[in-house]
């Protein structure tokens, strides 16, 4: 049985926290879903279609996973798993703070987008 070092008590202590950022901002995008509608989509949208266009932002990060566990696992082959690893992470970051942020539908998309890409990744053995 082998023994832990400190790198690697730190990548296992990123890892739980990107971990636990990753569900904590899905779920607070669903609970918050009605208020994000009203924000990035005009008021003189049909409710049934604000929502469909508002949880459509919420798959796209869904969608993204396959495609960013793809392109990056073909980097952390060349560079490094665990090197990926941190620049998912770091992406992950850097797109939670950016849907902050965000003032357009677009945006948000894209910070959606780059969030669940971010996370396919750590979905790849």
């Amino acid at each position: 049985m082998s023994t832990l070092n400190r790198s690697d008590y730190r990548t296992l202590a990123l890892a739980a926290l990107g971990g636990a950022l990753e569900f904590y901002d899905f779920i607070i995008f669903v609970f918050f879903a009605v208020v994000i509608g009203k924000l990035f989509f005009p008021p003189d949208m049909p409710e049934w279609l604000r929502q469909l266009q508002t949880f459509g932002i919420f798959a796209a990060g869904y969608l993204a996973r396959p495609l960013g566990g793809i392109v990056m696992a073909h980097f952390g082959d060349l560079l490094g798993r665990k090197r990926m690893f941190l620049w998912t992470l770091a992406l992950y970051l850097v797109a939670t703070v950016a849907t902050s942020l965000a003032t357009s539908a677009t945006f948000f998309f894209l910070c959606r987008f780059f969030t669940g890409a971010a996370v396919g990744f750590r979905c790849v053995k």
